[in-house]
């Protein structure tokens, strides 16, 4: 006898289940791909459609740089001049900001002369000038000379302290010709660090063939006050009234950058180098400015005010960039 067999829904449905591919099943089901799982409703909602823009817009404004509101101001200018350096920069450019901070540092604090340089000295040649100087307020130092395009560590701090007194005299840098031709020297003062001086002056000489007699007032005209009365003249300042004779003379030695720091002046640093320097320039022979066998570059209100007191009215003026 034969068994019938009896086929049910649930039979059917269990069938129709297992025979049912995986492929069918909805995306928003998954639960091995550990995502969240959004409901239909939810996953079309206003709400959560604007939650999905406010995040990616809060990504793209983290990306973006943040800017600056700036302002015109018309009744000031922004041109700025610096009371401890005398540098004058302008207010909000960044770069001329960055190079004021480095000038003035320099200018207030001084550079140092150490270990290492007094170490490499022997190589680079510095030479120290007898004598320890003693300063109007009682403080000793000493002077010491070395070559303009001396390398190594004791260079580059000469380059340094060279662009500082270009940035602060308002000068163009000297040509490597006139550097070949030319001598620093520094003044050093101890400092506060044991074993460690600091730089606080500086002149750079060099070897000249001829320079301009400087004119005395009594050759000036009536008219502008800058007209000779009998021989044309050449006009150097027409600020301070320095004008000069179109004769070439013979000079030795010129004169073409000198720096004090700001804190150090007023204390005969500067006539100290210019002595040392025409005593022991040229070898074996001592210069006397009185006799105009030295000579300034064009000079600034300070620097023509030195040159007036130091040289006694024979110190010259000659153009460094033709010398």
């Amino acid at each position: 006898m034969s068994t019938k067999v009896k086929r049910t829904y649930a039979s059917r449905s269990d069938q129709f289940k297992s025979d049912t591919p995986t492929s069918l099943t909805s995306p928003f089901s998954l639960a091995s791909s550990g995502k969240r799982k959004w409901p239909f409703d939810e996953l079309h909602s206003p709400v959560a459609s604007a939650k999905r823009v406010k995040g990616s817009n809060s990504k793209l404004k983290s990306k973006q740089k943040t800017l600056k509101q700036l302002h015109f101001c018309i009744d000031q200018s922004i041109v700025r001049t610096c009371t401890a350096c005398k540098l004058t920069y302008t207010k909000g450019a960044e770069d001329d900001e960055a190079l004021h901070r480095a000038h003035c540092a320099r200018v207030q604090r001084c550079m140092e002369w150490g270990k290492e340089e007094e170490r490499d000295k022997a190589v680079a040649g510095v030479k120290e000038i007898p004598n320890r100087v003693k300063l109007k307020d009682g403080e000793k130092g000493r002077v010491i000379c070395v070559d303009a395009t001396v390398g190594g560590k004791i260079g580059s701090k000469l380059s340094t302290l060279l662009e500082t007194m270009d940035v602060a005299l308002s000068a163009s840098a000297l040509s490597p010709e006139a550097l070949r031709a030319s001598k620093a020297y520094l003044f050093l003062l101890p400092a506060i660090t044991p074993n460690k001086e600091k730089i606080v002056g500086c002149i750079l000489v060099q070897r000249i063939e001829n320079a301009m007699m400087i004119a005395a007032p009594s050759s000036f005209g009536s008219e502008n006050n800058a007209t000779p009365s009998s021989r044309p003249l050449v006009t150097v300042d027409d600020s301070s009234g320095l004008f000069c004779y179109p004769e070439l003379l013979p000079t030795a030695l010129g004169i073409s950058r000198i720096f004090v720091t700001s804190a150090q002046r007023r204390k005969g640093i500067a006539s100290c180098l210019l002595s040392a320097a025409a005593r022991t320039f040229v070898h074996g022979c001592v210069l006397d400015p009185k006799d105009g066998q030295i000579a300034f570059s064009q000079t600034t209100g300070d620097g023509l005010a030195l040159m007036k007191n130091w040289g006694q009215g024979g110190v010259r003026i000659y153009d460094d960039d033709h010398c």
